[in-house]
Parts: structure tokens; C-alpha cells; sequence
């Protein structure tokens, strides 16, 4: 059976328009990048990179500010991790009363630091306390309560479907599901059969998540499972076009082809944003390292420039290297020389959730 393309879909009175949603990421999906990704178009709905509620309800300063968001993010959804009901539905109220849209809950990081607290993936083993937890919080918070899960800790424990139940009968109002493990981690194939019992199985909404890189993969996504929205990750990080181009695809229309001069002026702005959010400027320096190696990894002279990239060490220097290499590659591209695409980062390199920092520096190459 194949599935009618959607156009929209609704969290109770959140519009999710277009059907398509910016996921979670580590170090990734600060308030900076979420805004960039909202000014390209095409995204329905933002989450943010997730937030501990230990660091949050003891007052720590850093974690507070990752709860930062601007109206123009909007709707947003602010997502935690945790394992105490209380604290999770103290954190469920500050989100609420920042202005919050949704408050989400990570059941689904695979990081050994998260789930040896037993968070994230650690959820899927205790059902129980699972649903302690979504009770609480449901009954603190009137804005609508969402997770995000994977399929369950390991092959031969697959719970899908009865966390999916178990949920919207503890008052949850969507589901976003991860196609992997939580013994997967980020190897191998997502596995949207399983995604598509989780749709069957429940009346609210459901969000597919896992190897969407390009417009054709969601919407064949979309097409073969009736997920109700789609979820992007690690292909807004190589190509930040991703949703505006899935967009222009579910409305009949030719999907927009960003030029290298188009990725030189995002680096750019990304750069000027970051300065503005991190508390330094190697801090800041950091985060855009990470994007130049998404955007250049397989391009011809990529392995070099992300070499001069990695041994920056002022704006000035960064900005340099970003101009030449990209005017250099846009003037071969504008000139009609056919330039391979970028190859994606491995997402082992990345996390659905992220630790008690304000900003981190990790450099991808």
C-alpha cells in the first residue's frame, strides 16, 4: 500500500508545516543552528538538543541557557533526559513557563553516559518506571507531551509498539521513533517496518526517524509507512537545504540546488551566529569546524582544506581558509565543471542527546 503524500499534521494545537521535523542532536541543534535551519525553510518543527533535568532543577547556569530559544524557532520543542519523575516534571513546568510549544522526552540515547543513569535507552528496559515518569509530567504540564524513542534495547527485546500504547495512554500526544537499537547504536539499517507497526498501533501522531540524507528518502518514507512526519538529523548537518528541499518535493516542485557560494555564505552566517551564542570565540571556531567537514568531506581538495580548517586558530584564519576554498570550488562548479556531493559524516560520530554544556567544540573530520 502506498501511503498519500501529507502536508501537514497536529500535536493537539501545534501545526506541524510543513510535515517535516529538525531532530536532536549533540553540540549540534543549539539555538544558532536551529535558527539558521528555520530562515532556509521547510521545517515544521524544531527540537532541541536535549537537556539535563539534574543540571536543570539544581540551577545550573549552562543548562539553562541551552533552554534558550527565539521566537522565530517556533514551534519548538524542548526535550529531557532524566530518570527521576519528579525532577522531569519540574523541568516539564520551567520548559512550559519559558514558552515552550512541547516538552519531549529522550528515550532513546544511546550514549553509555546517559544510560548508565538509566536515561535515555534505559527507559525501554523499565516500562514501569517509564510510565511513572509520562504520568508526572502529564499531570504538571498542560502544553502537549511527546517522546522520543528507538525500537528497543536489542534485538530480542523490540518494544516498540507497547511503549508507543503505553505512552499515549499515559497522555503522550506524539511519538518520534528512532528505526535502530539501542545495541545498534548508529550501525547498520533504521528499520522503518518496525516504525510503521508504531504507526498502526496508535491513533496520535508518529514521527519516523533514521537515514533520511536526501528529499527521496522521506518521501518514500512517507509513502510506504504513513508516518505523519519525518524526522532529519545527521542530513541537516551535511545539507541544512534538507527540508526546504523535501518541502518543494511534497508540493510537486522542483527541489532547490544549493551552489557552493550558497554553502561558503552559511558557513559564514553559521560563524557569526556562533560568536554571537558561544562564550568564546575557539568555542565558536569549533562548531563551524564541525560544519566545513560535513559540507566538504568527499569534495575534490576537502581532505586538505579540512586540514587547514582543524589547525585555525583565529576567526580571522577560519574565515580565510572558508572564503578561498569555497569561491575557488563555486568558480569551478559556476564554470560547469560537475563536482561530486559531499560524503555524510558516520552518524557513530553524533548523539540524539547532549551533556551539560553551553557549547562544545568537538571537531568532526
Amino acid at each position: 500500500m502506498m501511503f498519500p503524500l501529507p502536508t501537514a499534521f497536529a500535536i493537539r494545537n501545534v501545526v506541524v508545516q510543513p510535515p517535516l521535523v529538525l531532530a536532536p542532536m549533540a553540540g549540534v541543534t543549539d539555538s544558532a543552528f536551529r535558527g539558521l535551519i528555520k530562515r532556509l525553510g521547510g521545517v515544521g518543527l524544531i527540537v532541541t538538543e536535549f537537556i539535563s533535568v539534574e543540571g536543570l532543577t539544581r540551577g545550573n547556569l549552562k543548562t539553562h541557557k541551552m533552554m534558550k530559544f527565539t521566537a522565530d524557532e517556533r514551534p519548538i520543542s524542548i526535550q529531557f533526559f532524566g530518570v527521576d519523575p519528579r525532577r522531569m516534571a519540574d523541568a516539564a513546568e520551567v520548559a512550559q513557563e519559558a514558552g515552550a510549544d512541547l516538552v519531549d522526552v529522550n528515550c532513546g540515547c544511546p550514549a553509555k553516559k546517559v544510560v548508565g543513569r538509566g536515561a535515555g535507552s534505559s527507559l525501554l528496559r523499565d516500562l514501569p518506571h517509564l510510565a511513572v515518569i509520562l504520568r508526572e509530567m502529564r499531570r504538571r504540564i498542560t502544553i502537549p507531551l511527546t517522546i522520543k524513542i528507538r525500537t528497543g534495547w536489542d534485538d530480542n527485546s523490540i518494544v516498540a509498539v507497547e511503549v508507543a500504547r503505553l505512552a499515549e495512554d499515559c497522555g503522550v500526544e506524539a511519538i518520534a521513533i528512532h528505526g535502530r537499537t539501542r545495541m545498534q547504536g548508529y550501525s547498520g539499517q533504521a528499520n522503518w517496518d518496525i516504525i510503521a507497526q508504531v504507526k498502526r498501533a496508535v491513533s496520535i501522531p508518529v514521527i519516523g526517524c533514521g537515514d533520511v540524507r536526501q528529499p527521496a528518502d522521506a518521501i518514500r518514507r512517507f509513502r510506504e509507512t504513513g508516518v505523519d512526519g519525518v524526522m532529519i538529523g545527521r542530513g541537516a548537518m551535511a545539507n541544512p537545504w534538507i527540508f526546504r528541499q523535501t518541502a518543494e518535493v511534497l508540493r510537486g516542485e522542483t527541489p532547490y540546488r544549493p551552489t557552493l557560494y550558497d554553502k561558503r555564505d552559511v558557513l559564514l552566517e553559521y560563524f557569526d551566529l556562533m560568536l554571537g551564542e558561544c562564550p568564546t570565540e575557539t568555542a565558536a571556531m569549533g562548531k563551524v569546524k564541525q560544519l566545513c567537514a560535513q559540507f566538504t568531506k568527499g569534495l575534490p581538495g576537502g581532505a586538505v582544506f579540512r586540514t587547514q580548517v582543524f589547525h585555525a586558530q583565529t576567526r580571522a584564519e577560519l574565515t580565510d581558509h572558508i572564503q578561498a576554498y569555497f569561491t575557488r570550488m563555486g568558480a569551478r562548479e559556476a564554470a560547469g565543471e560537475q563536482l561530486p556531493e559531499p560524503e555524510e559524516i558516520p552518524e557513530e560520530t553524533l548523539c540524539d542527546g547532549a551533556p551539560d554544556t553551553a557549547c562544545q567544540t568537538a571537531v568532526v573530520v
